[in-house]
Formats: C-alpha cells, structure tokens, sequence
C-alpha cells in the first residue's frame, strides 16, 4: 500500500502556511516585475492565425507571469514551456475575469515553489476558468519546491466555475481551492474535470456551497503521486455528485475534515474505491454522508469536452 503523501500543513490553522496567500503570491509579486505579461500584450507570442489561437514561448529559466485583470478575457493560448526550468504563472485577482482555451504545454522543472494559475475573485462577482490543458504536469519536486497546478487564493469572496479541466501529475495538489474556507468564504464549482496522479489532493474544496460535480479522478499504481481524490476542509458543507473516484487502492477517495476544523460533505450518484482504508476518512468531527445511490465500482473515464491535448485546448475543441 502507498505511503501517505506530505501532509505537514495540517499542522497549521487553515489560512497559515501551505494554505495562505503569502506562500503563491508573495512569489508570483516577486517575479511579476522581471516578466509580466498583459492580455493585451501581443508581443508576448507569436500568433498561429492558420490553427486559430496563439503561441506564447517561454524562454530557457524563464519565469514569465501573464495577469488577467477584472473583467477581461484571456483565451485561445498555448503556452509553450519545453524549454528547460521554463515556467509560467496566469494571475487573475480581480473580478468577472475569463480564462478559457488555455494549454500549458511541457513538464514543468523549476524547483521553486508556485502555482501555474493563482486566481480569486476579489469583487464578490463570478469568473470562470475552463477548457484547460496542465496534463503535462511537473516534477516531484521536494517539499518547498513542489508546484501547484490551479491555486484559489484566501481572499476569494466571490464565485469561479472550473469546467473541462485536465490536470495530471502535479506535486502539491491539482485544484487547490480550500483556502477561501478559512477567509474569503467564495465558493467553487468543479464541473465535468479530470485529475490524475496528484500529490496531497486533486480536487480540495471547503466553503460552505462548494461542490464537485460530473468529475472524474485516477491513481495510476508506481505514478508516486498519491494524493487523496475529494479533500473537504471546514466548514462546508460541500457536495460530491457524479463523480467516478478509481483511486487503485492508492488513497483516501473522500477526506473531510482538516485542523481542528469539521465539514459535511454530501455525495451522491457517485461511485468511489475503497481500496486504501475503506476509501473514506472521516476526521475533527466531520461527516460523509452518502446517499443510497452510491457505490463502489469506479471508472474515471475522462469527461466529454475535456481537452486531451496542448493544441485541442488552444483550439478551444
């Protein structure tokens, strides 16, 4: 059986350390004035008009920051990071913003701590990021240095919607989105996304209203980045519907509960394993109710309209 990924931000109240705002933005500030690149900034790619979006190459050692600004749309890109400890972080902070149709293309290997998207909606509005390709993933880095596909900053007050997300291989968590639980109180809808071989969690939600939906979760065996499949931190309650959570005996399917703080999560027309300790923890008081058209016989089959590839993301297919 695996091993338990790192889980030493337990130890802190939820909006301190590993799940603060300090940790991702404080980076993504410091390295906005090397590189920054608007929506607006044409000069950051060359445009491939003949497959209808456009390439932003991203130099060798390259830390590039591209900031989405209330109401605005970012779409139709692919980020191109092959080349070597190449990274990029998208940061939209404000509200009403869009990011659709974006792929980050290349295994990131940087070594340093950050998320590749750091959002929020800070106006009490609604945003929405969907149509996203991060399936190339990144390296297992160390505990400091681990890089976090999708971050949901603390001070988020307002509502995102993820829909047709793929995301596989990152080391400290696919969709981050618990930290507005502890502080901001938004909320978050998953919908019809797909996440494999994580580390800590996939899909990690906790203000009250947040919820799953039409979503699949995989652990492949020897991947070595077992992490839980639905992580509901306090104080909830969330909602789990039809989702197929195939964690191969790996981790935990469903965890509630985190610091000291208990949540209700409510799960139906799902089906989950229970391969690793019966596939749910329940901790700090928390609760995981199952309705009775639950089972136990997963298949994460990848949702329709989830981009399987760099360009068919772009594309916006």
């Amino acid at each position: 059986m695996a091993q338990n990924p790192r889980t030493t931000e337990n130890n802190s109240p939820p909006t301190d350390g590993r799940n603060s705002l300090l940790t991702r933005r404080s980076y993504v500030r410091s390295i906005a004035a090397a590189a920054a690149v608007t929506t607006g900034a044409a000069a950051a790619g060359s445009a491939a008009a003949a497959e209808d979006y456009e390439t932003i190459t991203v130099s060798a050692g390259e830390d590039r920051t591209i900031r989405v600004e209330s109401g605005e749309t970012f779409e139709n890109k692919l980020i191109d990071c092959t080349a070597s400890n190449a990274r990029v972080t998208v940061a939209a902070h404000g509200t009403d913003w869009t990011i659709r149709n974006v792929a980050v293309e290349g295994e990131l290997d940087v070594g340093k701590p950050g998320a590749v998207f750091g959002i929020s909606d800070t106006g009490n509005g609604s945003s929405t990021l969907e149509n996203v390709y991060l399936a190339d993933g990144s390296t297992n880095a160390g505990h400091d240095t681990a890089e976090t596909a999708i971050w949901v900053s603390p001070e988020h007050n307002g509502h995102i919607d993820f829909k047709h997300i793929n995301v596989q291989k990152f080391p400290d968590n696919a969709i981050y989105a618990s930290a507005p639980a502890g502080k901001g109180g938004g909320t978050v809808h998953i919908d019809r996304c797909f996440a494999a071989n994580c580390r800590i969690s996939h899909y990690r939600i906790g203000s009250a209203g947040s919820k799953v939906t039409n979503s699949s979760v995989r652990l492949d065996d020897g991947e070595g980045y077992d992490g839980r499949g639905v992580w509901v931190w306090s104080p909830g309650p969330c909602e789990v519907d039809n989702c197929q959570l195939e964690m191969n005996g790996n981790h935990f399917s469903i965890r509630a509960g985190a610091n000291g703080g208990g949540a209700t999560t409510e799960v139906s027309n799902t089906d989950y394993d229970t391969g690793f300790n019966s596939g749910i923890n329940e901790s700090d008081g928390s609760t995981v109710e199952l309705a009775d058209d639950v089972d136990t016989d997963p298949e994460a089959v990848i949702p329709d309209g989830v981009p399987t590839s760099p360009e068919a993301a772009a594309r916006g297919e």
